[in-house]
């Protein structure tokens, strides 16, 4: 059964995360994504640390099932391989600065004219309209005017930086990903592209429906630890174990925290749950009982309590885990040319009963499909290598 994917032909301007995550998503459900590289450097995750041989690690977890070109965008020989590319091509991904590609020459309208069909998509950090569109930014900047950075903290501390990059991936690379389907879905209704435009703070924004609510209703900004789901409720917390690890506790429904205080112990806690009177009394309580075993204890003792619990666990732990494993989510992938070896891979999230993601092509060499790419379009084994003299490719 073919890809859902199979025949949407991807070109791809984007580096590091955001894009790159966002196309990996497409090709591993049968999209044809060309990485269009510079010729000198690369995708900058190349060159990232810890390495995979003379390769950043990084660069593998997010560019498997894609095809690598060099393209020197800036020369007039590079721009019109770019167009003969994407006169077939169903979408462009660009991760630029606004503007950067009308420079190139490469924007939107440009290949509009080229190729009316095509579904242009903008990654960036702010969008390509407001007053912050050309401001420099990443992930912690992007959640830091989201207002989520504000509410991930202890009571009256700093700000906690997120351990994984939130509005990159769940703000940037999802819904750049969603964005495309959407309007390829409207190619197939409408005969037309469009432009894509898809901001990292704007779909950091998004995340915020529970908060915003209370904001919206209250008309007063919630602070951190002064909701149930941040921090304000014993019953849902981190607590330190004897040995220095972590259980969390996720009891919001009366009945899950009553099977907690029944397993501790502490029946007379099951109407104290919303009562803001008695928090620090129970913290306090808690506190002092999750130190009294290790997590490994505390593992033992709740399990089977079904009360929203689970242990806080490492990465070493987590690609063993028998629930991760029986997802598929962490597997092998193997260079056929033997220079990286076996790689290991994040799975896929997304589980389709009959046309499952794909694992079939190992991230690539810079430029590793020069020659297949030019010729689909046309050049001889001479023109690609006078090509490569000129530094066009």
């Amino acid at each position: 059964m073919a890809l859902p994917l199979e025949g949407v032909k991807i070109l791809d301007l984007s580096t590091m995360l955001p894009g790159p995550f966002c196309s990996m998503i497409l090709a591993d459900f049968g999209a044809e994504v060309i990485k269009v590289e510079a010729v000198k450097g690369g995708d900058l995750f190349r060159g990232g640390v810890p390495k995979i041989g003379d390769t950043g690690g990084a660069f593998f977890q997010v560019n498997r099932n894609k095809k690598s070109i060099t393209l020197n965008l800036k020369s007039d020989e590079g721009k019109e391989i770019f167009y003969k590319l994407a006169k077939d091509a169903d979408v462009v991904l660009e991760q630029y600065r606004p503007g950067v590609v009308k420079k190139l020459g490469v924007d939107y309208e440009t290949i509009k004219a080229i190729n009316p069909k095509i579904v242009y998509c903008s990654l960036s950090g702010y969008g390509q309209t407001g007053p912050y569109r050309l401001t420099s930014g990443h992930d912690l900047n992007y959640i830091s005017y989201a207002g989520i950075l504000g509410l991930t903290a202890r009571k009256g501390q700093t700000p906690t930086i997120p351990g994984v990059q939130i509005a990159d991936i769940g703000g940037g690379a999802l819904y750049a990903a969603i964005g495309i389907l959407i309007a390829l879905m409207g190619v197939k209704r409408n005969g037309v592209g469009q432009y894509v435009d898809t901001s990292m703070l704007d779909g950091a924004v998004s995340w915020l429906p529970v908060l915003a609510n209370d904001y919206f209703v209250k008309g007063v900004s919630p602070k951190a630890a002064e909701n149930i789901l941040n921090g304000q409720n014993a019953c849902y917390e981190v607590y330190e174990t004897k040995d220095g690890r972590y259980i969390s506790i996720g009891a919001i429904e009366p009945h899950l925290w009553a099977n907690f205080c029944d397993a501790i112990g502490k029946e007379e806690f099951k109407a104290y749950q919303r009562d803001l009177t008695k928090q620090d009394e129970m913290f306090a309580y808690l506190r002092d009982m999750f130190k009294s075993k290790t997590q490994a204890e505390w593992i033992e003792k709740l399990t089977g309590v079904d009360c929203c619990w689970a242990p806080v666990k490492n990465l070493e732990e987590v690609f063993a885990d028998p629930q991760v494993v029986a997802r598929d989510m962490v597997y092998e992938m193997t260079d056929p040319e033997g220079t990286y070896g076996s790689v290991r891979m994040i799975g896929s999230a997304v589980k389709l009963s009959e046309t499952p993601a794909r694992k079939e092509l190992f991230p690539p060499r810079k430029g590793e499909h020069n020659t297949e790419m030019l010729k689909s379009i046309g050049y001889t084994d001479e023109q690609i290598a006078e090509l490569q003299k000129n530094g066009v490719i």
